[in-house]
């Protein structure tokens, strides 16, 4: 397994720490006046998606993680589990609503999402970064709502986000995921 000194490190490079996979979301090389460089990192964990900071300096190492991406279709919530299928192999996996964390509330039946394994254990879920939606239910339009205004509408997926008046029930609409805001009305 390769490893990682501090001269590797850099924004959106995996690695793994006490066996831990995380994904460095924030970078920063530090020379100091005084003393060696040292590189200061904000890596959020793909087990519990908490952030910490740590610190590298000269010498210190960490490990490649072994990762694997497979593209799954969602099936269904069967209360307990959400279902995924491998669509390669059609086998199935069942995760915990907190192993999808906040994602769970943009998935539909039949979508294809991204599912990270890590050592063959899945551990995170992710969805396309935009997606179309059917609005399920929004209040109605009155006469002389603002063009500017948004009013609050619900997905077919459960999601609740801000939309245009003139976004109707029934309504598809393309969000981007990643925000959690409304993009444009398909049809």
């Amino acid at each position: 397994m390769a490893s990682y000194s501090m001269s590797d490190l850099k924004k959106g490079l995996k690695i793994e720490i006490n066996g831990i996979p995380y994904k460095i979301v924030e970078y920063q090389h530090v020379k100091p006046g005084k003393g060696a460089a040292f590189v200061r990192v904000k890596i959020k964990s793909y087990l519990n998606g908490k952030v910490i900071e740590k610190t590298f300096h000269a010498g210190d190492k960490c490990e490649q993680p072994n990762l694997e991406q497979k593209t799954m279709q969602y099936l269904y919530d069967d209360g307990e589990y959400l279902q995924f299928m491998d669509n390669n192999t059609y086998e199935q996996i069942a995760l915990s609503k907190e192993q999808v964390g906040d994602n769970v509330k943009w998935l539909i039946d039949g979508m294809n999402v991204e599912v990270l394994f890590h050592n063959g254990k899945p551990i995170n879920v992710e969805v396309p970064p935009t997606a179309e939606y059917k609005v399920v239910d929004t209040p109605p339009n009155f006469k002389g709502d603002s063009q500017g205004g948004k009013k609050p509408a619900t997905l077919e997926s459960g999601a609740v986000i801000q939309v245009p008046f003139h976004i109707l029930e029934g309504d598809i609409i393309k969000v981007d995921t990643a925000k959690g805001e409304y993009l444009e009305k398909v049809k």
